[in-house]
C-alpha cells in the first residue's frame, strides 16, 4: 500500500509543478507536467483498485 501513497504524492507534486509552470508562462512544459501527474495518479488509482479487489496479494 505504501507504493500507492508514494505514487499519489508524486502525482500531486507534478500537478502543482504544472500549475506553477503554467502561471510562469511555460505552457508546453506545463502540459507535459500535467500529463505526467495524471499518469502517476492513474497508476496509483489502478494499484489501489487491484489491492481493494484482493488481486494484489
Amino acid at each position: 500500500m505504501r507504493h500507492v501513497y508514494i505514487r499519489s504524492i508524486l502525482g500531486l507534486v507534478w500537478l502543482i509543478v504544472a500549475m506553477v509552470s503554467g502561471i510562469s508562462g511555460m505552457l508546453p512544459m506545463a502540459g507535459l507536467y500535467a500529463v505526467v501527474g495524471v499518469v502517476f495518479l492513474y497508476s496509483a488509482y489502478a494499484a489501489w483498485k487491484t489491492e481493494q479487489n484482493g488481486k494484489g496479494k
